[in-house]
């Protein structure tokens, strides 16, 4: 990994040292001898390549000098400058010298960017770690949707069986009532016949002689409990039962229901079976 920093950098610099010197030998020499053009050409590269080595030392050592940093830049500046100056007055391919004028400060980029790079180099534990907790956070992420999606599935499998469900017992209930409401009325039309009224006047003329009784309907709905047909009070005889259930029955504006009354008269504390109790309501009625 190291070497995919390091080696763009080495490669530039010594194509920008072989460039620098290079072009101050063309350039100075036909003004001076080349003795003194090779010794300036070795001073750029050599202060350049000094500081840099030094800056590396450095950094090895993990530290930072900012006056080094700043007279390595300088002698980068100076070699683009050179060669910037030789493609100015280079009468022929100026544009070409001009083009690679910016190799130096590329050199000094690409030392820029590997001293970054080893400045957060991590070891490969420190990578497997990093890598392990990742991979971990990805398959907790997978388990956690793998787990809504379970969840999901069994809310909708949950959801649609409770509404099968309801719906078969709204059809029952829908069915039922329907019965029950066929078999109201036929108790209402045998209730209001004719025939029906001479068969129960027959029946019951016997037991109770002067009384046609009403046939009441069966409730159709909630009902009360009924409380004990007989306490422990004493038996009321019949003209004081039929004074008292006609005072209950007739103590509202409509006449109260059997029913209304017979829960009335067992809430005041009053005892009588079932059968004296509809007798009774029956005589005063």
């Amino acid at each position: 990994m190291k070497a995919k920093t390091v080696l763009p950098a080495v490669a530039m610099t010594a194509v920008s040292m072989v460039l620098t010197l290079a072009v101050v030998m063309m350039w100075l020499g036909a003004a001076v001898p080349w003795p003194v053009a090779l010794v300036v050409g070795l001073g750029i590269d050599g202060g350049w390549l000094a500081t840099l080595a030094y800056e590396r030392r450095l950094a090895a050592q993990g530290d930072h000098n900012r006056a080094v940093t700043a007279v390595g830049w300088a002698f980068g500046i100076l070699a683009a400058g050179v060669l910037v100056a030789h493609a100015l007055t280079a009468e022929h391919s100026a544009g070409a010298w001009l083009a690679v004028a910016w190799l130096p400060i590329a050199a000094k980029a690409l030392w820029l960017v590997h001293s970054l790079w080893e400045h957060t180099a991590l070891t490969p534990l420190a990578l497997d770690a990093i890598r392990g907790i990742q991979q971990e956070a990805r398959d907790e992420a997978a388990v956690a949707r793998a787990r809504l999606r379970a969840e999901a599935a069994t809310e909708e499998t949950r959801l649609t069986a409770v509404t099968a469900a309801g719906a078969r017992v709204a059809r029952v209930q829908a069915k039922t009532a329907q019965t029950l409401a066929g078999a109201w009325s036929t108790l209402e039309a045998a209730r209001k016949g004719e025939e029906t009224g001479r068969a129960l006047t027959s029946v019951t003329s016997p037991v109770t002689p002067g009384v046609t009784p009403r046939w009441e309907l069966p409730v159709w709905g909630p009902t009360e409990p009924v409380p004990a047909l007989e306490t422990a009070a004493p038996a009321l005889p019949d003209e004081a039962l039929d004074a008292l259930v006609d005072e209950i029955r007739t103590s509202e504006v409509p006449a109260l229901s059997y029913r209304e009354m017979a829960a009335r008269f067992r809430a005041a504390g009053h005892s009588a079976s079932e059968v004296r109790l509809r007798a009774a309501w029956k005589r005063v009625a």
